[in-house]
C-alpha cells in the first residue's frame, strides 16, 4: 500500500514515465515480505531499453524491472534507494521521507 504522495506527484510521475523520461516517484510503503522497509523509490521509464540500461548503470538487474503496461517501474528499497536517490540528485525526496 502506497501513501504520502499527492495525486499531482503521482501524476506528474505518469506524465514523465510515459515520455520516456527516467522518472522518481519514493512514497511510504507496507509491504509484510518487506519488514522494516517504510518507503520505496520507483524509477520508471516507458522505454525498456532505457530503464534496463539504467539499471545496468547503477548495478542493477533489470531482470526485475516490473513490465506494466503503461508504466514500466523499478523498485529501489533499502541502502540502494538512498544510495541512487543521492547520486541522481534527488535531495527533496531524500529529505522529505528521511532517508538522509
Amino acid at each position: 500500500m502506497a501513501f504520502g504522495i499527492s495525486r499531482a506527484e503521482m501524476t506528474a510521475w505518469k506524465e514523465a514515465v510515459a515520455r520516456g523520461e527516467i522518472a522518481f516517484l519514493t512514497h511510504y510503503w507496507v509491504d509484510p515480505r518487506f519488514p522494516g522497509m517504510k518507503t520505496v523509490t520507483k524509477v520508471g521509464c516507458s522505454d525498456l531499453d532505457k530503464l534496463a540500461e539504467w539499471c545496468l548503470r547503477n548495478g542493477l538487474n533489470p531482470k526485475y524491472i516490473h513490465r506494466r503496461d503503461l508504466f514500466p517501474h523499478f523498485d529501489l528499497l533499502g541502502p540502494k534507494q538512498r544510495e541512487i536517490l543521492l547520486r541522481e540528485n534527488q535531495l527533496a525526496q531524500l529529505e522529505r521521507f528521511h532517508l538522509i
